[in-house]
């Protein structure tokens, strides 16, 4: 079982628990997106240390809090999973980090992204809306698809150019993913 340095923030214990069944880690649980206070400070002081990677959810309550703990820690790395591999296998259960197979948290633990705001090529708002990102009826699922390919989660079309650029996603990589779903596509 793989060692991990860093403390993996996650959502709640259930997320805990499926973590440790894919690697050797400590966890700080958020227990929801209203992140106390004393647990913000808690990620902020680790992070000083030993580091931390966000693994939460790929829906609304995860993002919001990638968004908060960015603010706080900026140089934190982010690991993700796809919506898919979050999908519960009964119907009765919602859409998470607790869900995802050994294999999905130990792939996306070995493509952690950190953020730098400055960094990263600027891919332009035309050609966002030129492949179809933004200002397209199916931009949603492009964009949701996009994030799945290049591993940084799904994000509305505002945040899209802000999402490529913090994670220095190259624009050779960019076209080959925007590549792979027009191929995807045009064979449905």
């Amino acid at each position: 079982m793989k060692k991990i340095k860093e403390v993996i923030v996650v959502e709640g214990k259930d997320d805990t628990k499926r973590i440790q069944r894919a690697v050797d880690a400590d966890t700080i649980e958020t227990r929801g997106s209203a992140i106390p206070e004393e647990t913000l400070n808690l990620i902020k002081k680790v992070a000083q240390t030993r580091g931390i990677i966000v693994f939460t959810d790929p829906d609304f309550s995860g993002e919001k809090i990638r968004k908060v703990i960015s603010g706080e820690v900026p140089n934190a790395k982010h690991a993700f999973i796809t919506k898919k591999q979050g999908v519960p296998s009964r119907s009765d259960g919602s859409l998470g980090v607790e869900h995802a197979s050994v294999e999905s948290i130990c792939e996306a633990l070995s493509q952690v992204y950190t953020e730098d705001d400055a960094a990263g090529e600027l891919i332009s708002k035309a050609e966002l809306m030129k492949y179809g990102l933004m200002g397209n009826p199916s931009a949603k699922k492009r964009r949701e698809r996009l994030g799945e390919i290049l591993r940084i989660g799904y994000v509305n079309g505002k945040q899209l150019q802000h999402r490529l650029r913090m994670f220095e996603i190259k624009h050779d990589a960019f076209l080959a993913a925007v590549e792979q779903i027009n191929q995807e596509e045009a064979n449905d």
